[in-house]
């Protein structure tokens, strides 16, 4: 499985798996030239870089993509879906979703492209290049590229939550639970926002 033998690289990571508020979300990243690759040199993956940095790259990778270089879709699976259905099903149908979008919108066949996972992920079974990476995000630009996309939105996505639901500290914390959500919930009891399911025993 040489990469330089497909036409396209595709990368997919998920952000947001631990939170105990908000959305899991799914990033797919596709190189749709080769010579795309070099406009990204040096990128990191998205939990080794800062919030300012993630959106500097986050502009570059909407300017490539208004070049046609790349394309990229994240798709969110909200709390709600996590609740009912639980965490592994929401992300399997957040990256199905992408994934699929992603393809359609590029007209890429499944058999002309590589498919690069972070974790445990695992594509589509059309899919028949695939390759699960552990720390994929850290080894491959192409998953790093997709795990920013993932970050960047979701963030944005707490941040106007927070205006909504305030004093939980979603615009700081994102939905992960860090001392001063804990204490919120404490104080204010949950909100729409949280997951019920990673929250059993506090009051309601």
């Amino acid at each position: 499985m040489k990469r330089k033998d497909f036409k396209y690289l595709i990368g997919i990571d998920e952000v947001g798996r631990g939170p105990i508020a908000g959305p899991v979300a799914v990033g797919v990243f596709v190189f749709l030239k080769k010579e795309s690759v070099s406009f990204f040199k040096g990128v990191k993956e998205s939990k080794q870089l800062s919030e300012e940095k993630r959106e500097e790259w986050f502009k570059k990778i909407e300017k490539a993509r208004s070049l046609s270089l790349i394309d990229f879709t994240v798709t969110f699976q909200s709390e709600k879906v996590i609740d009912t259905k639980g965490l592994s099903f929401a992300i399997k149908n957040a990256l199905k979703i992408s994934v699929n979008k992603l393809i359609v919108k590029n007209k890429i066949k499944p058999a002309e492209v590589l498919v690069l996972l972070d974790g445990g992920l695992k594509a589509p079974l059309e899919y028949i290049n695939q390759k699960t990476i552990i720390k994929g995000d850290v080894k491959e630009k192409v998953i790093a590229l997709a795990s920013i996309c993932a970050k960047v939105l979701r963030d944005r996505k707490m941040r106007k939550w927070a205006l909504k639901y305030p004093g939980y500290g979603f615009e700081v914390n994102k939905g992960y639970g860090t001392k001063g959500h804990y204490r919120a919930i404490k104080n204010r009891g949950l909100c729409d926002l949280h997951r019920r399911s990673f929250l059993k025993g506090l009051p309601h």
